[in-house]
């Protein structure tokens, strides 16, 4: 069979970023299935949390099914000067060559790869924009630690006519009220998952999305690529108990471009210091120091308008950083109640979004 390398090597090389790259005894979950049927050549992968199927047209050879590992192949792709590419498959093996160029890959048993589940349920069509808007704005927040598994996703809500969508790690939470494109369901979703969909929609207007209770399975289909999420069981932390109810006792605005370069400018000496960077929140602005047992000159100085009290409190510098990557509104407002309290940052002009952070106790 022979086939355009460049559409072969795209569809193996999107396939293998749903592959596990994780140990395990079950070697498919690192590997791609290759179905040929009729003049359509299948790309699955999984790693049994989500799943992935695309697929190829092609006219030649018969059909055929295999499982392969596709580091390797991509690798030797990559450097294949030819674009035209030819299989031969043997019992344990795939040649893939063309001309005097030849490498041959191994292949596993077939028996039992993880397919997608079947989603009968109706698709809806969604704006592209209306993901690459949102989600950025709740996925930094959520955790990659698996033991707590739920905190790894993204809380989606219907509210009436809104959606909301939450994400926390359990030292920080962002909370996105939105109106609703369609129809989505109550369910916690896979933030790498969702961070895979704002990959393949990249140069995409629409999407289709749709929902299958019985499976439990978000998915996507996006141009040729099936996406397959499964959702996440388990109870979702109460997290409105975290958003303040009082006023905070000092508030301070600040443009964000001005925050953000003296962030990274003091970060220069807080990476020493554990990332704890203190704000020495003043009537005339905020200083930014870095958490030192001694006064030092290691300061940057960021214009702010504040009212209310002078306060101290610091925060994890990194997490500051990631909110300020993803918040693209031009002014920042903070609401401090006390140095121990959950601080709340949001838009000076937009109530629909909130971003709370738990600073760091500090003795000085």
């Amino acid at each position: 069979m022979t086939i355009k390398k460049d559409d072969f090597l795209k569809k193996i090389t999107l396939a293998s970023r749903f592959t596990s790259t994780r140990f395990s005894n079950n070697i498919l979950l690192s590997c791609v299935f290759l179905k040929k049927e009729k003049n359509l050549l299948h790309f699955y992968a999984t790693n049994l949390n989500y799943y992935y199927h695309s697929f190829i047209k092609t006219n030649e050879g018969e059909d055929f099914e295999v499982i392969l590992e596709p580091k390797k192949i991509i690798d030797f792709l990559s450097f294949f000067s030819s674009n035209k590419i030819d299989f031969i498959i043997e019992k344990t093996k795939i040649i893939i060559s063309h001309e005097k160029n030849r490498g041959e890959f191994p292949l596993y048993s077939k028996e039992d790869f993880p397919l997608p589940p079947k989603i009968n349920e109706k698709k809806q069509i969604i704006k592209t924009s209306f993901l690459k808007e949102n989600l950025p704005l709740v996925l930094f927040s959520c955790s990659s630690d698996e033991s707590r598994p739920v905190l790894t996703g993204v809380n989606l809500l219907t509210q009436e006519d809104d959606l909301v969508l939450v994400g926390t790690d359990g030292f920080r939470l962002s909370i996105l009220k939105t109106k609703k494109e369609v129809d989505f369901p109550n369910v916690i979703v896979d933030s790498e998952f969702l961070k895979e969909v704002l990959y393949f929609i990249d140069k995409e207007e629409e999407a289709h999305f749709s929902y299958s209770e019985k499976e439990k399975t978000l998915y996507f289909k996006i141009d040729d690529n099936d996406l397959y999420s499964r959702t996440i069981e388990g109870d979702y932390p109460p997290y409105e108990k975290v958003i303040p109810t009082q006023e905070g006792k000092t508030n301070a605005f600040v443009d964000r471009e001005a925050f953000l370069r003296n962030l990274k400018l003091i970060s220069v000496f807080t990476r020493d210091f554990s990332n704890i960077v203190i704000f020495d929140i003043k009537k005339d602005g905020i200083y930014l120091r870095p958490k030192t047992e001694e006064d030092n000159n290691n300061q940057a100085f960021l214009e702010a308008q504040v009212k209310g009290e002078n306060i101290k409190v610091a925060f994890n510098n990194k997490f500051l950083l990631d909110f300020l990557n993803h918040f693209k509104e031009k002014d920042v407002c903070f609401e401090i109640l006390k140095p121990d309290a959950p601080v709340v940052l949001k838009s000076v002009k937009k109530d629909n979004f909130l971003h709370i952070i738990m600073p760091v106790r500090i003795q000085e």
